[in-house]
This record gives structure tokens, C-alpha cells and sequence, in this order.
């Protein structure tokens, strides 16, 4: 096994989801795109590193060296931290000062290295500290509630929270319906029109640009996930329809050969 993930959802209202593994070996994996910034924790023998992920607009390649071992956390559209504004993270990362091996500075303060079980009370404090808001525009035009309010506010509102404008992360959504459908075996033309787009070539350069994938390398993916509760293999696990966020966390794990 040349690495090893065990994910989980939180019940918290800023986290979306939480990470943590291991690889046995230096791998160059393909991140899709992704509208949620992460906080990345990670290990390498002595060596350290803390650093805030920006969403992604496209699909990138990243290098993961051998014996490093990491926590992220992964955070609901919307939530930021004013003074780490996703707007200036998009497709980069910012690494973190540290105050010893088990403590990072964030505006000013030192604070202690979650852990996968505690990540949701390391989140409440950064709230009640001000390190991190959720926008409420872009929480109500994510549900489709927004009224009032200007196109141009949404966009700026988008742009400085997420990253992202409203139409770019309705298109990554838009891939991965597209790519859960073709794991699940949909023939490439009913995928297509079943996701939303015009035609099969629409949806193939729409996969390359956010998942870095291909229709056929996404049905005949090398990369072998396995569903604990339904027991469903594929590179999108994380939409399983048994695996949907719920009130209480679900456990997923998997591996890659």
C-alpha cells in the first residue's frame, strides 16, 4: 500500500470535512478542483509544516514525499479567515510560521496542532478568537435563498470568501455529478446529458479542466476507493449517496495501490 487517507464530516457548521494518512512513498497526485481551502498539518520525520490551501479553479498536480504524514481540515464554502482571505490563496498555498514542533502562529497568536478528533473545538476557537467567519450572502446563495442583493455583491462576495465566482463552483459541482455518473456506469452520452451539458465533448473538456481526468480514465480509474458502508469502488467514494453528509460523522477510509 503506497498511501493510506481515512476521512470523515463534521457536525461543525465551518468544517466540511476532515483528513488524515500517510504515504509510504513520493507520489505526484492529481487534486480536483474544489471550491473548500484547506489547513494542512503535515509531518516529514523532524520537518513540520503548517499551511492554509486555497480552493482550486482547476485540476493540479501536487507532490507528496515519502513518510509524510498529514491532518487537514477542509472548510464549508464560505467560512475564510479575514486576515488569510481565500481571494489571495486560489491554486497556491501560504505556509504558517511555527512556534515550536506542535505549535503555529496565526495573527500574532501561537496556537496548538489539532488533532482528527478534535478539529471541531480547534475551529470553535478560532471563531471565537475572530481567525475565522463564515459569510452569510454566500451561505444563503449557496441554498438558493439570497433575495436583495446584486449580482455584483454575490460575485465580490464569492470572489473574497471562496476564491471562486458562484459560476465556477456550480461547474465543478457540475463534474462531479458527471464523474460519479460515469463510476457508476452511465454510458458517456447519457452522463453528459444527465449532468447538464450540452454534449459529450462539452463534458470531456470540463472533467480535464477540474478533474484532470478523462470520461474513460474516470470509468477505468487505476485508483481503487472502497465505500466502508456500502462497499461501491471508484475515484469518487466521496459522493456516494450512503456517504452524504449526515448529523453524525461517517468514517470513510481507503487506500491506493
Amino acid at each position: 500500500m503506497a498511501a493510506f487517507f481515512e476521512g470523515r464530516a463534521s457536525d461543525s457548521p465551518y468544517v466540511y470535512r476532515v483528513w488524515r494518512g500517510h504515504f509510504e512513498e513520493d507520489r505526484m497526485p492529481i487534486c480536483q478542483a474544489d471550491a473548500h481551502w484547506n489547513l494542512l498539518f503535515l509531518r516529514q520525520g523532524s520537518q513540520v509544516r503548517v499551511a492554509a490551501e486555497g480552493p482550486l479553479t482547476q485540476a493540479l498536480s501536487k507532490f507528496e514525499a515519502e513518510g509524510s504524514e498529514f491532518l487537514v481540515i477542509q472548510f464549508e464554502a464560505g467560512v475564510y479567515m479575514p486576515h488569510l482571505a481565500p481571494d489571495d490563496l486560489a491554486n497556491v498555498s501560504q505556509t504558517l510560521p511555527l512556534s515550536s514542533s506542535s505549535r503555529f502562529w496565526a495573527k500574532g497568536s501561537s496556537w496548538e496542532m489539532p488533532t482528527f478528533d478534535n478539529v471541531e473545538v480547534f475551529a470553535d476557537r478560532l471563531v471565537c478568537q475572530g481567525l475565522l467567519e463564515h459569510d452569510a450572502i454566500v451561505k444563503e446563495a449557496l441554498a438558493g435563498h439570497v433575495s436583495d442583493v446584486s449580482e455584483r455583491t454575490i460575485r465580490r462576495r464569492f470572489l473574497h470568501t471562496t476564491g471562486m465566482t458562484l459560476n465556477v463552483m456550480q461547474q465543478i459541482e457540475r463534474a462531479r455529478r458527471a464523474a460519479s455518473l460515469l463510476e457508476q456506469g452511465v454510458e458517456m452520452v447519457d452522463a453528459a446529458l444527465q449532468a447538464g451539458y450540452a454534449d459529450q465533448p462539452h463534458m470531456t473538456r470540463s472533467l480535464r479542466r477540474y478533474f484532470g481526468r478523462t470520461p474513460t480514465q474516470l470509468q477505468h480509474s487505476a485508483f481503487e476507493q472502497v465505500c466502508p458502508i456500502c462497499s461501491r469502488r471508484g475515484l469518487m467514494v466521496d459522493l456516494c449517496s450512503c456517504s452524504q453528509r449526515q448529523e453524525q460523522p461517517i468514517i470513510r477510509s481507503l487506500s491506493y495501490a
